[in-house]
């Protein structure tokens, strides 16, 4: 997913009037991209993945509904297994396909936004990591999300990458050839903000 990927998501960005409008515009491109099968990327998610059931501490995972762009967010009370929930988060648009759960088709909930941030309302302490800090148009970043928390009374801390981890990611943010890079550039980033972080939890 390089620029020219990122070019056109940014522009049907700007050409919807809100974030359900653009999770329309773009289910439809995600439906009709060609791309690898639905059951070829379930594969590599399973592989990777390697897990099957629900952790016991809660997991929220969110995704939008191709046809109608709203968002919603599995856990393990939803009655949806971890990995289609982990596939439908991880279908971006144009570049894997769609994940069908009970005829519903779903795509990444970075459609949504790229943090998702406004589930933590009400928690009085946030930390958002936010590898992809992008928005536009009707989409909200997490630093946005992030402030508008705080005016709310929570404590947040908002991770994004510096510029040594941008050029680590490269220009094509889903290669895999770039993920020891983009640790590397990550662990270096989180020992300059370690100590906000612990300000987070501990005061």
């Amino acid at each position: 997913m390089g620029p020219a990927a990122l070019a056109r998501f940014a522009t049907i960005a700007l050409r919807s009037r809100d974030v359900a409008s653009f999770g329309v515009r773009m289910g439809r491109l995600a439906v009709a991209a060609r791309t690898v099968t639905e059951a070829e990327q379930r594969t590599v998610i399973a592989r990777t993945l390697n897990l099957t059931d629900w952790p016991a501490r809660r997991l929220v995972i969110t995704a939008v509904d191709a046809a109608t762009g709203e968002r919603t967010a599995f856990d393990d009370t939803s009655g949806v297994r971890l990995l289609d929930a982990v596939g439908a988060s991880c279908a971006v648009p144009g570049i894997y396909p769609p994940v069908t759960i009970d005829g519903t088709r779903w795509i990444d909930g970075g459609v949504h936004s790229s943090a998702n941030a406004d589930l933590a309302t009400g928690y009085e302490r946030v930390v958002i990591v936010a590898p992809m800090a992008a928005s536009g148009g009707p989409i909200a970043g997490p630093r946005a999300q992030g402030e508008q928390l705080a005016r709310r009374g929570a404590r947040v801390c908002v991770l994004t990458p510096d510029r040594a981890a941008r050029a680590a990611f490269g220009r094509n943010v889903l290669d895999p050839a770039k993920r020891a890079d983009a640790a590397r550039a990550g662990r270096r980033q989180a020992a300059a903000r370690v100590a906000r972080i612990r300000q987070v939890w501990s005061d």
